[in-house]
């Protein structure tokens, strides 16, 4: 019986150590595995190389957690009826049932629940600490393993599936993952917040090829403008100084036609018309990435572009310095508003600009507002629900979740919202 109780306990182990280094290899960080290969060490090496082929690692893992758990089924059985008096077998269907739910709860707890919660958690320490003895069971295993892999290709052809050999490729996620478990104990002689900063710089950056147009444009009912047909100097040189503005933007007839801008160092060249200062701009569409306007802009030596949209019309504007606000955060602008409301009352009930973007307020106040690809700002989200422009005073619910009631609105657009969140709700 003792020998029974130790084989079922040495089973459970070996089955628990398989679950483990398969969640390990699932969510272990590749790219740091991959940066300690660059010390040389032999432990790194065997780790890199292991993981090379993860097919053949979690194949061979579930071949030696298969057996552990063949043999943890056999010698339960054998305690069980060791454990149990003859009179009570009788009753073979009782004694199944008993021991297949005993067994299925340790193995689930023991051998899979636990250790997979633990490996995740240390994935890249213990497939290190283990890499040694796993990559020997691996070349034991190897036959068997290499077996199960072609018969797994057989039944794939055959289903009409094709054979997926692509090499893991570090993507941006692993990038991100690094630097934030790396940077802080690595760049010494710097404040916290400036470290977190750095860290903000990075990912903003990474994330910077795939933001659009619209995610990062001036709208085009803010657009500082003048019609060239009844502009003249002097009328542009007190726009200039009222806006306190260093660009205007100059169309023809009107927004949708809009042919260059005017840079206020011009005026101090006492030009003799509109025409001989106006400056080019480029014209791009809503959905280009940021990527491509930033480089057309270098390229030409621009400083504005003009967005786009479906129809040709003005949707809006992009200058250099919305792009580099994207790596950098919010720089003072010209275009920006001085002040965006941004109040809490109390802990479920707001006052909001509507301008605020919608990820910000989730970020501060973790009021999971809903998020869509078809607006960026609060302003934003209450038009598409609603279809228009509400008027004052008016009350919208959105997804039973917040009240919204409409505080300050102009002809074109919301400017300040009230809203609650209903906490009670689940």
């Amino acid at each position: 019986m003792i020998s029974h109780i130790s084989i079922v306990f040495i089973a459970i182990l070996i089955s628990a150590f398989f679950s483990g280094m398969e969640m390990a290899l699932i969510s272990s960080s590749l790219f740091q595995i991959e940066l300690n290969k660059k010390k040389d060490s032999f432990r790194s090496k065997i780790l890199s190389k292991s993981i090379s082929e993860p097919k053949k690692f979690i194949t061979t893992m579930l071949i030696g957690n298969t057996i552990s758990l063949v043999i943890y089924g056999i010698y339960m059985e054998k305690l069980f009826f060791s454990i149990f008096p003859k009179e009570f077998l009788h009753n073979s269907l009782w004694i199944i049932f008993l021991e297949t739910v005993f067994s299925a709860t340790v193995i689930l707890i023991i051998g899979e629940f636990i250790p997979k919660i633990i490996f995740s958690v240390y994935s890249n320490e213990l497939l290190n600490l283990f890499i040694i003895p796993v990559y020997i069971i691996c070349k034991i295993f190897s036959p068997i393993t290499n077996s199960v892999i072609w018969i797994s290709n057989v039944f794939l052809k055959i289903l009409g599936e094709k054979e997926n050999d692509k090499k893991k490729i570090f993507d941006k996620e692993d990038l991100i993952y690094f630097l934030s478990e790396n940077i802080e104990n690595n760049i010494k002689g710097k404040g916290k917040k400036f470290v977190e900063y750095e860290i903000e710089i990075f990912h903003k950056a990474l994330d910077f090829s795939e933001k659009k147009a619209r995610e990062c444009m001036v709208p085009r009912k803010e657009i500082i403008s003048s019609n060239i047909t009844f502009s003249s100097i002097d009328s542009i040189r007190n726009l200039f100084t009222e806006s306190g503005l260093s660009k205007i933007v100059i169309y023809k007839k009107n927004i949708d036609n809009i042919i260059g801008y005017i840079h206020y160092l011009e005026l101090f060249k006492k030009p003799k018309n509109i025409e001989s200062v106006i400056r080019p701009v480029e014209l791009v569409y809503i959905t280009t990435p940021v990527r491509e306007i930033m480089d057309l802009l270098i390229k030409k030596k621009r400083s504005i572009a003009i967005i786009l949209d479906e129809y040709g019309g003005t949707a809006g504007m992009i200058t250099i310095e919305d792009l580099l606000e994207e790596f950098l955060g919010d720089i003072k602008d010209e275009h920006d508003e001085n002040i965006l409301l941004d109040r809490r009352l109390n802990d479920s009930e707001f006052l909001f600009s509507a301008r605020l973007e919608i990820d910000f307020i989730n970020a501060k106040y973790d009021l999971d507002l809903p998020k869509s690809e078809k607006y960026e700002t609060l302003g934003g989200l209450i038009v598409t629900y609603t279809g228009n422009i509400p008027k004052y005073g008016e009350k919208i619910i959105i997804n039973k979740n917040f009240d919204i009631e409409i505080k300050k609105v102009s002809k074109n657009k919301i400017e300040e919202v009230f809203l609650k969140k209903n906490i009670d709700l689940k």
